[in-house]
């Protein structure tokens, strides 16, 4: 299992760094987002796979017996989850304002010159 997400992680790092190379802003952001979504993923796998319990102690115990699963990467991946979502929602009205003013999503295209702002 873990080998597998290892590989995915490869693969969604390589596929969002090749995106991020083309010349559309659209698919800068879907790079960004590829990125992130490895990030996450890498995140969760540097935390371990742990089939456990919840880390609940019992009243009458001071320290952890069981296995547990460690809450902190899921916190983090929880909170890197919203994060990208206010990242993407705020790049889609970017980009869709950068292609109403120019008419163009080629970042080559752009040039501040011809803009009228």
């Amino acid at each position: 299992m873990e080998l597998l997400l290892v590989i995915l992680v490869g693969v969604l790092y390589s596929s969002g760094i090749y995106m991020m190379f083309r010349r559309s802003m659209v698919k800068l952001l879907l790079g960004l987002l590829l990125l992130g979504n490895g990030a996450n993923i890498l995140i969760f796998l540097m935390g371990g796979l742990t089939k456990g319990k919840a880390p609940i102690i019992d009243a009458n115990q001071t320290e952890f017996l069981d296995v547990y699963a460690d809450p902190v990467p899921q916190a983090l991946i929880l909170t890197a989850i919203v994060i990208s979502f206010a990242l993407t929602a705020f790049a889609i009205v970017l980009l869709n304002k950068v292609y109403s003013t120019t008419g163009s999503d080629d970042l080559d295209s752009l040039n501040i010159q011809d803009l009228d702002i």
